[in-house]
């Protein structure tokens, strides 16, 4: 009897201990994905019941913590708008998160050109004093890295202003403020980049290590360097897992600087990720994503190869890609300083792709064919629209060969949305590559102003 009353006392003492928490990524100030079914979970005391009201609806939710503590139920979310509040009792433990909107919710992800701030952005910095957008929320994950998976996490949601937007990604800031805007929503933005880290570390170390092509290329990676880790899934436990299964809209992605040590596995890398992501939040969202910018210190062709297997990442559903090589001031630096046009034309693709606006060209024309006419190769592409341009002059970055698999500067010329290419070299051509180095900067564009990326009609070894 007195083992029983002790067990009794210490149950209410336990009881008397505050135990309620959240993810932190339920917060003051939070976007909710609106009108959708929203995973929400937490912890508790052992076994306890919990309710959870919410100020746009009459419905009381009721949990339960298991015996670990941990408990998760879902939430159905009103339209655009608020504020709203979320109450969560469990015992004598009360949590209220105030200031919430309903609207869409976006995760950026990536390396350094992602993570690049607005104080440090060419065209961000000079507008920072200007902003004041209460309808864009701004989460933005610390830089950890964790052997094993991690649960609570770190972060909080800030309304977007001068004094929280200045060390936020500009990508992600000028792709919400497009899509805010457009849509008359809000917004919110996650932001969870580390500058340095190659896709290995964003996802599960089982992955890559199960796939004896990804675990191979993995070894080719550099070693851990003063500014990143390079251990696959290490990034992933501490910040992506924390999130899991945070409902959101899509994903947008600016990375592949750091896997240009083993480019031709990078499509079957990013294939596992974007299947592992969409598995672990529960939702088969688009993956869209930037092409990595034109840059001199690359080794070999090893640039332009991953830029193909970027090209080649558009097979997999759900995922759009942007090409940026009109936006680089110096190729000798691997971090264009200008964010606005790439934010906005991830927000192109968006807003065309995902809300189903009219009358937004969003992709870049892509090689589609090539046919030989006698000493001359004629190329034709998807997605060119009403036609091609050549921007400042004759056309560029064209090189063609024969046989002998030896190439040559081509001339090229635009024949009623085709490109029309030969040179006086190769008088049986076979093949024809555009833009085929590290730092190449072509000017064959939509007539809407688009580039062209990179291609080769050939499969031929590179170093041939």
């Amino acid at each position: 009897m007195r083992f029983f009353a002790l067990l009794v006392i210490l149950f209410c003492f336990l009881e008397s201990q505050a135990q309620l928490r959240l993810p932190v990524i339920f917060d003051d100030h939070m976007v909710i994905q609106q009108k959708t079914t929203v995973p929400i979970w937490g912890w508790a005391h052992p076994s306890q019941k919990l309710t959870i009201n919410v100020s746009w609806d009459t419905t009381t939710i009721r949990t339960q913590a298991d015996n670990g503590t941990f408990w998760k139920t879902a939430m159905n979310t009103p339209p655009a708008g608020g504020p709203h509040t979320i109450t969560i009792k469990a015992g004598n433990d009360e949590l209220t998160l105030q200031d919430v909107l309903s609207g869409e919710v976006w995760l950026a992800s990536g390396q350094s050109n992602m993570e690049w701030s607005m104080n440090a952005a060419a065209d961000g910095k000079p507008i920072i004093d200007q902003i004041n957008d209460p309808n864009i929320r701004l989460f933005n994950v610390p830089r950890s890295s964790a052997g094993t998976l991690q649960a609570k996490g770190e972060g909080d949601w800030k309304v977007c202003n001068k004094e929280t937007v200045d060390n936020f990604s500009a990508v992600a800031y000028f792709f919400g403020k497009k899509l805010n805007q457009n849509l008359n929503v809000p917004i919110g933005l996650i932001n969870s980049s580390w500058g340095g880290t190659p896709a290995e570390v964003w996802i599960s170390q089982e992955l890559v290590e199960g796939n004896n092509e990804l675990r191979e290329s993995a070894t080719k990676l550099k070693g851990d360097q003063p500014w990143a880790p390079v251990k696959p899934g290490v990034v992933f436990n501490s910040m992506i897992n924390p999130l899991l299964p945070f409902r959101i809209t899509g994903v947008l992605w600016y990375q592949g600087e750091s896997n240009t040590a083993a480019p031709s596995t990078y499509k079957i890398l990013m294939e596992s990720l974007i299947k592992d992501w969409r598995k672990q939040f529960q939702t088969e969202f688009p993956f869209y994503y930037v092409q990595i910018a034109p840059f001199s210190g690359y080794s070999g062709q090893s640039g332009t190869l991953l830029r193909e297997q970027q090209v080649k990442m558009l097979e997999i559903p759900k995922t759009g890609m942007v090409v940026i090589s009109d936006l680089v001031d110096d190729v000798k630096d691997i971090h264009p300083k200008y964010k606005k046009t790439v934010g906005e034309r991830l927000a192109n693709v968006a807003l065309a792709d995902t809300y189903g606006q009219l009358g937004i060209v969003f992709r870049s024309p892509l090689y589609k064919s090539m046919k030989v006419e006698k000493n001359k190769i004629r190329i034709t592409f998807d997605h060119a629209g009403t036609g091609l341009q050549a921007k400042g002059g004759d056309l560029t970055e064209f090189v063609i060969a024969g046989d002998d698999h030896k190439f040559y500067p081509a001339k090229a010329k635009i024949d009623k949305g085709t490109v029309v290419v030969s040179a006086k070299e190769v008088k049986n051509p076979v093949a024809v590559r555009f833009a085929w180095s590290n730092s190449s900067m072509p000017n064959l564009f939509s007539k809407s102003g688009l580039p062209v990326p990179n291609f080769r009609t050939d499969s031929w070894d590179d170093d041939k």
